[in-house]
């Protein structure tokens, strides 16, 4: 049996909360979600095109990811002109219609900022290639060579191989934490900082709501370039995994930057901020970034996106770590392969992918849903051959790569993405779950989303209330939300056996999904109750 109340509809605005606490923001890959022009890319048309479809899930807003002049080596966070738009996406124009229509329908449009590096191409890194005495010579991390030619440290990068790249005319090696072709900014330069906070303002001025700030804890080094710390214990699939970032990323100085940064964001009313926020030491630094009124309003890492299985301890230490701030929560994004093919483990995918929205919209903190996930998608199996993403290509077949979370957004039964050839093939498993295919079935994975949704909307216990665990084992996750008097009980059984487990009988039934009763709880079933 499945089962959705919501409760009686409340506004927000009557509320002392801004609009982006508790939000739920639906991210959206430009590239893979609608092509209006026929050359197998998204576009910002695309965009505007489905944004009445968007709105229909109950979200808050849009998250978009990069859309700004790039040569795509790292398919947009390699800006070359932080203010301009790709042409494979459009225009100002378009950005401006996208913008308007998305405030008519009450959504809030974040935009990705890259702020750690650029591209290669970018006029900035041109300019300080040349020399060592032009007026951008410091707006990126050179230094000299050792004395026998080697780099000047052992720091590796994200993607393989040293983050030193020899550039002939300068006679110096440049600093990259990710593709050569991303040479790292000197935020530590006061004129580099001065930069950045005219792009906020540039972008802030044409009305966007907030900026998801891209490696955040890349964005300063140690201009000591001492070495990293060589690391022995975790999985290792490239040379960036033996070590402790501890001097390559991470540095005390940001904090102050984020403060300047928020300052000129802050300025502008009703602005929103999340941190991206990855690395061993990712809680310590988003409780950091989100410190007091002065920083940002929230952070989010990876512990989820990149997590192989989901557990009830999993949740519970991930909650607590981050109880003393105001926390985001993603499970699938554009740089991890879909949660329902890492955590549903051989059970029902169906099933799993319910369980999982409302385990999501159960959490504590804001949220993010990342296009598809509302139809259920899986994983998409790219073949090497049709690979784009240049770490799985580098490191295929240990590391999974992002293409297949990348998969283009499936609107009809036959794909409906493009009139095209698609950047990248669609799984033949998506097709029938795309969006016309789900819309006329009101027991379809779409319309589950819209109703724990819109539950989530109406139930101020999910989206503001404190959090509390009252069971948590092998196999039961079970939490109260409780806000001003008012309590919402989420019980999810993650584990591989039913359970049984006796609830409140007079409780009021929120959701009741895979199976789930009031006296046991099958794999993967969910109650939640208003007691």
């Amino acid at each position: 049996m499945n089962k959705i109340m919501t409760q009686q509809h409340f506004s927000k605005s009557e509320t002392e909360f801004p609009w982006w606490k508790g939000a739920c923001i639906y991210q959206i890959y430009p590239r893979s979600f609608m092509d209006t022009n026929g050359d197998g890319i998204g576009d910002l048309k695309g965009i505007t095109e489905k944004l009445e479809y968007i709105a229909s899930l109950g979200v808050d807003g849009i998250w978009i990811s990069p859309f700004f002049t790039s040569p795509m080596k790292d398919f947009g966070y390699d800006v070359a002109d932080f203010c301009g738009i790709d042409p494979m996406f459009g225009n100002l124009t378009d950005f401006k219609e996208l913008l308007a229509k998305a405030h008519s329908l009450n959504l809030k449009v974040i935009i990705d900022q890259v702020y750690s590096h650029t591209s290669d191409a970018h006029e900035w890194f041109q300019e300080s290639r040349i020399s060592k005495d032009n007026d951008k010579s410091d707006y990126y991390v050179w230094a000299d060579a050792q004395p026998d030619g080697t780099p000047p440290n052992n720091w590796q990068s994200v993607f393989y191989g040293p983050s030193w790249t020899w550039d002939a005319r300068r006679k110096q090696y440049y600093f990259h934490n990710f593709l050569p072709e991303q040479p790292d900014l000197n935020v530590h330069n006061p004129k580099v900082q001065e930069e950045i906070l005219k792009v906020a303002r540039f972008w802030l001025e044409l009305g966007v709501d907030g900026f998801r700030l891209d490696a955040l804890n890349f964005l300063m080094h140690d201009p000591e370039f001492r070495d990293n710390p060589p690391k022995t214990d975790g999985i290792k699939t490239r040379p960036f995994d033996y070590q402790y970032q501890k001097y390559s990323m991470s540095h005390p100085d940001i904090p102050a930057f984020i403060e300047k940064l928020a300052g000129v964001i802050n300025s502008y009313p009703n602005r929103f901020t999340v941190a991206e926020v990855g690395g061993a030491e990712a809680a310590v630094e988003m409780r950091e970034f989100t410190k007091g009124n002065t920083r940002l309003n929230t952070a989010y890492g990876f512990v989820f996106l990149y997590a192989d299985e989901i557990t009830p301890k999993l949740v519970q230490d991930a909650v607590l770590g981050s109880q003393d701030f105001w926390v985001s929560w993603a499970f699938s994004n554009h740089d991890a392969p879909r949660c329902v093919s890492r955590w549903a483990k051989g059970r029902d995918e169906a099933a799993a992918a319910r369980c999982f929205m409302a385990l999501l919209a159960a959490m504590r903190g804001n949220i993010f849903l990342y296009y598809g996930e509302e139809l259920g998608l899986e994983q998409a199996d790219i073949p090497f051959e049709q690979l784009q993403d240049p770490e799985a290509i580098k490191n295929y077949p240990l590391t999974l790569g992002r293409d297949g979370a990348r998969s283009p957004m499936v609107w009809q039964g036959n794909g409906g993405f493009s009139n095209g050839q698609s950047w990248l093939p669609i799984d033949s498993r998506h097709f029938p779950k795309a969006v016309a295919n789900q819309e006329a079935n009101p027991d379809s994975m779409l319309n589950y989303t819209r109703k724990i949704m819109a539950m989530r909307q109406s139930t101020p216990e999910l989206l503001w209330g404190d959090i509390k665990f009252t069971k948590v084992d092998e196999n039961l996750l079970i939490f109260e939300r409780e806000y001003d008097g008012e309590t919402v009980i989420c019980a999810f059984n993650l584990g591989f056996v039913t359970v049984n487990y006796q609830f409140v009988k007079n409780s009021k039934i929120l959701l009741q999904v895979n199976g789930a009763t009031l006296e046991k709880l099958p794999p993967l079933g969910i109650l939640l109750l208003k007691v």
